[in-house]
């Protein structure tokens, strides 16, 4: 009796590792798709579609683990994050790797799809593009415009800037320049003037 207790212990034990290794080993290069990311054929390119949360982080680190040659995210339609810190998280990262952003024909950034965008290197596009822009609200409703400019409220978003290389000046301008722009539950679509002034295509 005492061996079969053992042995089912053992069995019980060797399951769980089999378990855990291939929780573990999940092999990512044989995947393209990763929520809103797709990589295409060539292994360099990236199609994006659809809101950033909580979870793209991971996706966007698994995507980069069986993809490491990834270099253009091409995005087609972002119309923001519901998860501002991990925007700010993936968006680093995809600086970090120095992979270039761009946005296909009639494709459309808004919101933190736009802090996203901005991560990129080189940032391009193709035909007719639109970048939104446009306040935060806080639990409480407030608006962003509601706290004083120099609160701390405000700080997170233009540190974020600042980490991706830019200037403290460029990133408190940009910044206040969105949140004035529209209320949280409205969208400024930026005129090429604007575009060209805050430098959001390096091309």
């Amino acid at each position: 009796m005492k061996g079969l207790i053992s042995k089912s212990i053992l069995l019980f034990f060797l399951g769980l590792s089999v378990v855990s290794c291939s929780k573990d080993d999940v092999d990512y290069s044989l995947q393209s798709k990763f929520d809103i990311f797709e990589v295409q054929a060539d292994n360099k390119t990236v199609l994006m579609k659809g809101e950033i949360k909580s979870s793209t982080l991971s996706d966007f680190k698994h995507m980069l683990e069986g993809h490491p040659n990834v270099k253009l995210i091409k995005t087609v339609e972002v119309p923001g994050s519901n998860d501002d810190e991990t925007n700010f998280k993936v968006g680093k990262l995809l600086r970090e790797k120095g992979i270039n952003t761009h946005i296909v024909d009639k494709g459309m950034i808004a919101s933190g799809g736009v802090d996203f965008f901005l991560a990129g290197v080189k940032r391009t596009k193709e035909g007719v593009a639109a970048v939104g822009v446009h306040s935060w609200s806080d639990s409480d409703g407030k608006q962003a415009i509601d706290f004083p400019e120099s609160s701390s409220e405000h700080r997170p978003n233009i540190q974020y800037y600042e980490d991706l290389g830019y200037s403290k000046e460029w990133s408190r301008d940009f910044y206040f320049f969105t949140i004035k722009a529209a209320k949280a539950e409205d969208v400024h679509w930026m005129t090429k003037e604007e575009i060209e002034k805050y430098k959001i295509f390096t091309e």
